[in-house]
């Protein structure tokens, strides 16, 4: 055990005298180290969740258990454990657990840690760490921090622009990385490759569903998982419905369906955007539209012949209004209106509808602005929401109509 433990040691030095982007975030990191509550990191594989709980400790003398890590999973001990990292790191403050949830009964354990008044941060890439497992065990003691690949905003820094503040003889590079980043997405390891986007991805995405989901559940036909995610990623930013993908993809009954989709959200692969009602029961029922965690997997894993611009935009507002604090239960939607318009977001506070947010990539033909201010007018009238939105990938200006004001924003200012 001392070897396995003194051997991630020097992992977790290596990884320390590597350069990084500091992330943006909304969180002080000295804050968060002074509470006593756990700090859960939690998102996708692959994103920098480890990076930014290193960075976080950096400057503290703090003890590092990984346990995405086979030899620490099959000799462990917990009591052995705690008297290891006393020897490998004397003194330490502070205790990083890097993808915790492979361990079982973690919660458990990091329960014990947390009353033996061990300053914890955890991270995990699994969502039901908050739904049951930390939401049983830990309620009210822990802090978190989500983390998503890098946003529009952190791909310009790390290309060494600001998005905010573009030059004039900057504007054809800055259109360039906009549409690379629509294209590719935000993964640390492809953004300072881009070459190797798809092949990285295309394997990140297989490891996530073999790993992630039919190791953790133990699922036997996994052919029929992989045809599931599959669609997904090929069918991103459309409604889907459990009946449906059932009969469309010859899977077995729709309960394991539904327990597939919840499987494929559980890793931060997809996510399902319920259509709005206020009637609970109706919105239930409704088809939800499906959002992929990054553009960079569509590159990689859909069955397409076309670009889809429209849908790859929408896609990256879907991520950009998750990283704003919004989620699928309670404060974000779609919306149908009695006409069969839709708008793309609904976006709540409470019980306050707040704002209306509509995506083109395009509007320079009649047609399609058309479609897209009679959408949102609609929607808006329905819901009695006056704040409008319509992102755009290069449009500015403001449109009237029926009383209603629209701001055409571009992607870069949204």
């Amino acid at each position: 055990m001392k070897t396995i433990i003194l051997n991630q040691r020097k992992e977790r030095d290596e990884l320390m005298s590597r350069p990084y982007l500091t992330r943006r975030s909304s969180q002080d990191a000295d804050v968060l180290l002074g509470s006593r509550l756990i700090k859960l990191i939690t998102g996708p594989r692959r994103v920098g969740k480890s990076t930014q709980a290193l960075l976080m400790l950096r400057d503290k003398n703090f003890a590092y258990l990984n346990f995405d890590n086979q030899p620490l999973l099959d000799a462990w001990d917990a009591n052995l454990v705690m008297r290891m990292l006393d020897d490998v790191y004397p003194g330490y403050e502070y205790i990083l657990l890097d993808e915790v949830q492979n361990l079982d009964a973690w919660d458990m354990w990091v329960s014990e840690l947390y009353r033996m008044g061990k300053n914890l941060v955890i991270t995990g890439s699994n969502a039901k760490m908050l739904s049951s497992e930390m939401a049983t065990v830990l309620t009210g003691k822990y802090l978190q921090v989500e983390m998503l690949p890098f946003s529009l905003e952190e791909f310009f820094d790390w290309n060494k622009f600001d998005l905010h503040s573009l030059e004039p003889e900057h504007m054809a590079d800055a259109l360039s990385l906009m549409d690379d980043y629509m294209r590719n997405g935000g993964y640390p390891e492809v953004v300072m490759s881009r070459q190797l986007t798809r092949s990285y991805l295309d394997t990140l995405f297989d490891s996530i569903i073999w790993k992630d989901v039919a190791k953790r559940h133990k699922v036997r036909n996994i052919t029929d998982l992989n045809s599931l995610a599959m669609y997904l990623v090929s069918n991103f930013c459309n409604p889907v419905s459990a009946n449906e993908l059932t009969e469309e993809l010859g899977l077995s009954s729709v309960n394991t369906t539904k327990k597939y989709m919840d499987y494929l959200h559980e890793p931060y692969l997809f996510y399902y955007l319920p259509r709005y009602n206020n009637k609970f029961k109706l919105m239930n029922k409704a088809p939800r539209k499906v959002y992929v965690v990054d553009n960079g997997f569509v590159a990689s894993k859909a069955f397409s012949l076309s670009d889809n611009l429209d849908r790859l935009l929408e896609n990256q507002v879907f991520i950009e209004l998750l990283r704003r604090g919004y989620d699928t239960e309670k404060t974000m939607f779609y919306y149908r209106s009695r006409n069969d318009k839709e708008v793309d977001f609904v976006l709540r506070r409470g019980t306050h509808i707040e704002r209306l947010v509509q995506v083109c990539y395009d509007m320079s033909n009649p047609k399609t602005e058309k479609r897209e201010v009679d959408s949102i007018v609609e929607c808006s009238k329905e819901l009695k929401c006056a704040n409008l939105v319509i992102v755009t990938s290069n449009d500015k200006r403001t449109i009237e109509k029926d009383g209603c004001r629209i701001d055409v924003i571009p992607i870069n200012e949204f």
